[in-house]
């Protein structure tokens, strides 16, 4: 029998000579984790364990080549993909002063190790959709702040797919990412300030969480006119549970709306991270989509690991869950999903977005989002 030792060897040193014999047009990649620091622990072969690394030759500020290693890459094709913008960033010009705006912004999302996977999609989408048609060729050392002006000028005089301007919101966030980046360039000694500090942009208002009164609700059924962030009242949420009790994920709706969770933390939850007899659930970890691949990531923040404590109803409600994982076949040791789709598979965020949506409509009650039971819990 070949063990799991044996299956993450081979996967490696595959990689390893697939990649040597491509030279420096390619990157090496491969995989490594905290236990041993090596290539050969025999939880490689688990998807979720350890972190994929990508190698390059780049021309470093010394004009010297330098060998890059950067890590936290969730897959092969993940690591493999950053390396090679490296690579292309590397055959347009080399990383110096002298390169564009758009070839350090795809070396910058390519190698800073620090940007979460979600915000990194975030980035990317940005940098893709606004950067680079506006900005990209211009040279990142003559970079203005006159150019991100009239840049974000021009944003704001656009429309999204509804037909509406670009929010405040949404402009921020595109300045946040062009100033992480621009950042990067003063740190590696690239630029001496950064174009997009001083900029002003219109304020973008936090909404504030409003609660479905009769009145809220009556001009929402006449009207459609609904809060940007809304809760439910006791009553509202009395009904809806009530509404869902045959739902295959009515434990996860109710930890949800009682204990706060994110839905990345729900759909993360792991048995082992139970602890029913002292009424306990520790929250270590969350499933997110990157890219149209799930994966594993610890929380959101370190204030995002915490230990919530379990009513009993709520324990007598996992308790039945468990029983029910178990009499279907979907439990198989204490590292299994705490919800699972009927073949044991995780369950994506998305899903349980899309699911809630649907339900909420079936019950007839005022909206709300998912993350707004958060708010009301």
């Amino acid at each position: 029998m070949i063990d799991a030792v044996t299956i993450a060897g081979f996967v490696f040193l595959r990689l390893r000579r697939k990649v040597m014999t491509m030279g420096e047009s390619h990157p090496v990649v491969y995989k490594r984790c905290g236990c041993t620091g090596r290539s050969g622990c025999p939880r490689l072969a688990e998807d979720g364990h350890g972190s994929w690394y990508f190698a390059v030759q780049v021309q470093g500020l010394s004009g010297q080549r330098e060998r890059m290693r950067r890590r936290g890459y969730a897959s092969a094709a993940e690591a493999e993909q950053a390396g090679l913008q490296v690579i292309a960033a590397e055959h347009g010009g080399g990383i110096g002063a002298a390169c564009t705006v758009a070839q350090w912004l795809r070396y910058w999302l390519a190698t800073d190790q620090g940007i979460r996977p979600r915000t990194r999609q975030g980035y990317a989408d940005h940098v893709r959709l606004h950067l680079l048609p506006a900005l990209g060729r211009i040279r990142l050392a003559e970079l203005s702040f006159r150019d991100v002006r009239r840049m974000f000028m021009v944003l704001a005089g656009r429309r999204n797919r509804y037909g509406r301007p670009l929010a405040a919101a949404s402009l921020e966030r595109i300045r946040a990412t062009l100033r992480a980046a621009l950042n990067e360039a003063v740190r590696e000694g690239l630029i001496d300030a950064n174009p997009a500090r001083g900029l002003r942009l219109p304020a973008a208002p936090r909404p504030r969480a409003q609660v479905w009164t009769d009145r809220r609700v009556a001009v929402w059924r006449a009207t459609g006119e609904r809060p940007t962030v809304a809760v439910w009242t006791v009553p509202q949420l009395v009904d809806f549970l009530d509404s869902i009790r045959g739902d295959a994920l009515f434990p996860l709706w109710w930890l949800a709306a009682l204990r706060g969770l994110r839905r990345g933390e729900l759909a993360g939850l792991r048995w082992v991270d139970l602890s029913l007899q002292t009424a306990e659930l520790d929250v270590v970890r969350q499933l997110v989509q990157v890219g149209g691949r799930l994966v594993f990531f610890p929380p959101k923040s370190q204030a995002s690991r915490r230990t919530v404590a379990l009513d009993p109803q709520t324990v007598r409600l996992l308790r039945r869950h468990e029983r029910e994982q178990r009499t279907e076949g979907r439990f198989c040791d204490g590292r299994a999903q705490v919800f699972t789709r009927m073949d044991g598979s995780p369950v994506a965020p998305d899903y349980l977005t899309y699911r809630f949506h649907k339900l909420v409509r079936e019950s007839g009650l005022p909206p709300v989002r998912l993350h707004d039971l958060r708010h009301g819990a």
